[in-house]
């Protein structure tokens, strides 16, 4: 594990953290909606692109220099590398309040920089948590060192089960998780690449109920050409043309499979709820119940309230960073969604 000290005094600004993957929800916002920590407790991440200002717009031939093959609003030219912990890991800095506007019920980070180091008083560091944002601090890259510390990491880096433990699509007020909305979309966009503009057949139960109905938008109807199917640790070797496989929480990197299959990477937790969650069915009751009687004391799972949707923004996101996009019918695909989509309807709206 690691500790990060302000590079101006050497003051200790963190509790010890370790490294994960950058979330496929880092980038995600949810319109006027109050949203959690982004990162778990005792972890922090490492945002790999450029985030901030200033931002501007670029032209196609610079735009593919920098990993975008398709058109975007705008681009960001500040500093890739944000170090992003959860609030509660952070201490000996305060905020200034001339630096903490927002949009609506927290700050937004438009001033910059709004947590200074208590002991010297140079800022280092943002504290989101206006609504439509994941809750966090980001340390600049040039304004913290780290130090590590011989705390082991909280996650090993082979592919042990207990760590894949799933997280279910519909949070406590019965409505989608963010999380799941984010995951999927950036695996919907990998799928719909491997897909080739064929339709695709899918293994039933969940995870049919997640990308079925978004694949029917996107691809042309007919019988499935490519078939799919969930690999990974404690699976199977998959008999199918693609894989949907975990991403390693600690590394971020896809599993790989044995054989020819392609990979499509998606969220660890995500993916073990899509490959190992079963509902519990009822058991009879034996004693003074005939023996013909179904009991069922246990509470129904949670249901969704609508269809389920991936998220459309990260959807596009993701496709406009894979050069397949540069294909004709894989273009037509994300500008038909750019210039359709409204949030979280695109899915349900769209003829």
């Amino acid at each position: 594990m690691d500790v990060f000290a302000c590079a101006h005094c050497g003051a200790v600004l963190t509790s010890p953290v370790s490294q994960v993957a950058f979330p496929a929800h880092g980038r995600q916002t949810v319109w006027e909606q109050l949203l959690p920590v982004l990162m778990e407790p005792g972890t922090y991440t490492v945002d790999p692109e450029p985030y901030g200002p200033p931002w501007q717009k670029v032209e196609p031939a610079e735009a593919e220099a920098l990993g975008i093959f398709a058109p975007v609003e705008i681009v960001s030219f500040g500093a890739p590398g944000r170090i992003i912990l959860a609030p509660g890991d952070t201490h000996g800095m305060v905020l200034v309040f001339e630096r903490c506007d927002g949009y609506c019920r927290g700050v937004d980070g438009r001033d910059g920089p709004n947590l200074a180091c208590r002991q010297c008083g140079h800022l280092v560091a943002t504290r989101l948590d206006d609504c439509s944002t994941w809750q966090e601090v980001c340390f600049e890259p040039d304004t913290v060192r780290r130090i590590p510390t011989d705390i082991p990491h909280c996650l090993p880096v082979d592919w042990a089960l207990e760590e894949l433990r799933g997280a279910p699509p519909i949070d406590l007020s019965d409505w989608q998780d963010p999380r799941w909305e984010a995951a999927t979309g950036a695996a919907l966009a990998h799928l719909v690449a491997a897909s080739a503009g064929s339709p695709i057949g899918l293994p039933q139960g969940l995870t049919e109920n997640v990308f079925g109905h978004p694949l029917d938008l996107l691809l042309p109807p007919g019988p499935p050409s490519k078939s799919m199917s969930l690999a990974g640790p404690g699976l199977p070797v998959p008999d199918a043309d693609i894989a949907l496989v975990p991403q390693h929480p600690r590394t971020g990197e896809a599993w790989q499979p044995p054989g020819a299959a392609e990979v499509v990477p998606l969220a660890a937790k995500v993916w073990a709820q899509l490959a190992f969650y079963r509902v519990r069915p009822p058991f009879p009751v034996t004693g003074r119940l005939s023996d013909d009687v179904i009991r069922g004391d246990d509470p129904l799972p949670p249901r969704p309230r609508h269809l389920f949707s991936p998220d459309p923004k990260i959807f596009l996101r993701t496709l406009a960073r894979l050069p397949a996009v540069r294909q004709p019918w894989l273009r037509q695909i994300y500008d038909h969604v750019r210039t359709r989509y409204s949030y979280r309807a695109f899915w349900m709206d769209c003829p």
